[in-house]
């Protein structure tokens, strides 16, 4: 009887210089990601305890109240227009994202697909700037109409700002400025939805507008989510638009037409930091490591999302 056969060694690649500096400097990119976030929360926690177990008497800037007393209103602030503005970006970005990907010619397409992705090129302060000092204006009319007719619903009491800068404005602004990634993740999603499911739709009589109900929405569901959800990071730390468009206060309050604002955590630090020292620097440090939760809590569900679906995604 002879004895088994020994099992064939396997051949293991030599790798060239190009290939180890590659694989090197990729992991080294990897590392740096996570030694910089882990510096940054560091950081905010070393410089935020010094405020959340100071006397609230000892710190100016709190103005006698403590550290989640002064946070709150700006949690608030940061959260609603937050909400506002992914409310009113996320149909626009769903439509173009559509138009681009299953209604417009090729060249329209394209061209439209270049100038959405240039407005994320543009630096919040402009958009802080068209929102202060042209959009406050344009509006103003608007917000007196919805005033006086729909001023018995709560978001819109009256009186309306006679200046037209109102938390919805600047929620406006933050809507145009989330467009670009969040048309853009969505334009990617339905571009990848198998080609087979909306033939097959269309084969059996459906319309265009059937076939993208049917076929397109479900596969691109979990693509949406997690494009509203970087969106609405994106929304979170927004800093310059809201401090150039607001005229804020330590308010909760959820009319959006009134010239009295919930201020957001982003744009009090830029508005607050040039005039504090001492307790105050730690202060607003604090605000920011409450901030940093939340953004990173936003991220992390979107990045859940977006891998529960993974295996669906190479369906095309």
């Amino acid at each position: 009887m002879t004895t088994a056969s020994a099992q064939p060694t396997p051949i293991k690649a030599k790798q060239r210089p190009g290939d180890r500096a590659f694989s090197g400097g990729a992991l080294f990119a990897g590392s740096l990601i996570l030694v910089i976030l882990a510096a940054v929360t560091i950081f905010l926690i070393a410089q935020g305890i010094p405020a959340l177990t100071a006397n609230p008497e000892d710190v100016t800037i709190l103005g006698g109240k403590n550290f989640w007393e002064y946070v709150g209103p700006l949690v608030f602030g940061t959260l609603w227009a937050a909400f506002l503005a992914l409310l009113i970006a996320t149909p626009i970005s769903i439509g173009i994202a559509l138009f681009i990907s299953h209604y417009a010619p090729r060249r329209l397409a394209q061209g439209l697909g270049y100038i959405v992705d240039l407005l994320a090129a543009v630096p919040s302060v402009v958009y802080g700037l068209w929102g202060g000092l042209v959009l406050a204006r344009l509006v103003q009319p608007v917000y007196a109409w919805l005033a006086e007719y729909l001023g018995w619903f709560p978001l819109f009491a009256s009186p309306a700002s006679a200046t037209g800068r109102t938390i919805l404005t600047a929620s406006l602004v933050l809507a145009v400025m989330i467009l670009p990634i969040m048309t853009a993740i969505c334009r990617e999603i339905f571009l990848q939805a198998p080609r087979l499911h909306e033939e097959a739709a269309l084969a059996l009589g459906s319309t265009r507008w059937e076939m993208i109900r049917m076929a397109v929405l479900p596969f691109g569901r979990s693509g949406i989510v997690s494009a509203m959800m970087l969106g609405l990071g994106r929304a979170l730390g927004e800093t310059m638009a809201v401090a150039m468009v607001l005229s804020p206060a330590a308010v909760v309050t959820f009319a959006v037409l009134q010239s009295t604002n919930p201020n957001t955590i982003a744009a009090n630090i830029a508005l607050s930091f040039p005039e504090s020292y001492g307790l105050g620097v730690n202060t607003l440090i604090a605000t920011g490591l409450v901030l940093f939760v939340i953004t990173f809590l936003v991220n992390a569900l979107a990045r859940y999302i977006v891998n529960r679906r993974k295996d669906f995604s190479g369906a095309n």
